[in-house]
C-alpha cells in the first residue's frame, strides 16, 4: 500500500475491516497521499465537507489504515443500530448543551488521555454555502496539540495529510491559513468559500 500509520498511533486490530477497507481503495481507484505526524496526541481536520459520501471515503481510510480514532458527529445520528456502529467506529455524540460546551469537553478530553486521534470536520455541515468554524482551532490549542489538514480529494481520488500545524491562539490568521490551503482542494461538490 506504501502509507504508514506512525507507532504511536493506537490500531483497530481487526484484519477484515483492513482487508475490505484495502480491497475496497484498489477498486475504486482511491490512495493516499502525505504523512501522518508520530506523535501521540493530533486533531486531524478534514475538509472540504460537501456530501455524506465524505463519511463513506472516510470509514475505507480508516479500515485500510487499521486505525483507532475518534471523530464527533451530530447526536441525533447516535439513535438504535446506527448509534451503536458509530460508537464502535469511534463516534463520539456532539452535544453543545454540555456545561463546558463542546470544545471545552473535547479539551477536557484530550488532557485526561494518553493518546487520542480526533478527526472532525471544521466547517461542521454539509452546506455549500456555510464556511468554517472556529472550535476546532479552539480546541487544539487548549489542549496544546497540532492539527493534520487532511482531505478527500474526490477529482483525484486521493485521502490526503497535509501540513501539520500548531495553532498561534491568533483565530483570523490561523483560519485564514487553513482556509487558504484547503481552497483548491475540490470535495464531490465546490462550496461557496472557494471561489
Amino acid at each position: 500500500m506504501g502509507f504508514e500509520v506512525p507507532l504511536s498511533y493506537t490500531r483497530r486490530n481487526s484484519a477484515i475491516t483492513k482487508r475490505l477497507g484495502r480491497l475496497v481503495m484498489r477498486f475504486s481507484g482511491w490512495r493516499f497521499e502525505g504523512e501522518l505526524p508520530d506523535v501521540p496526541k493530533v486533531l486531524i481536520s478534514v475538509a472540504p465537507h460537501t456530501t455524506n459520501w465524505d463519511f463513506v471515503v472516510g470509514v475505507m481510510g480508516l479500515w485500510s489504515l487499521d486505525l483507532k480514532l475518534s471523530f464527533i458527529g451530530k447526536h441525533t445520528l447516535f439513535r438504535g443500530w446506527f448509534g451503536t456502529w458509530l460508537r464502535s467506529l469511534g463516534g463520539i455524540p456532539a452535544d453543545r448543551r454540555a456545561k463546558r460546551g463542546l470544545v471545552g469537553e473535547v479539551v477536557d478530553a484530550f488532557n485526561g488521555a494518553e493518546k487520542m486521534v480526533l478527526a472532525l470536520s471544521p466547517e461542521g455541515t454539509r452546506a455549500r454555502d456555510k464556511g468554517f468554524k472556529s472550535g476546532f482551532l479552539h480546541i487544539a490549542y487548549g489542549a496544546n496539540v497540532p492539527i493534520v489538514l487532511a482531505y478527500f480529494d474526490f477529482k483525484n481520488q486521493v485521502i490526503g495529510f497535509g501540513p501539520i500545524f500548531y495553532p498561534t491562539g491568533d483565530v483570523e490568521s490561523d483560519l485564514e491559513f487553513v482556509v487558504n490551503f484547503y481552497r483548491p482542494i475540490r470535495g464531490k461538490y465546490l462550496k461557496t468559500w472557494q471561489t
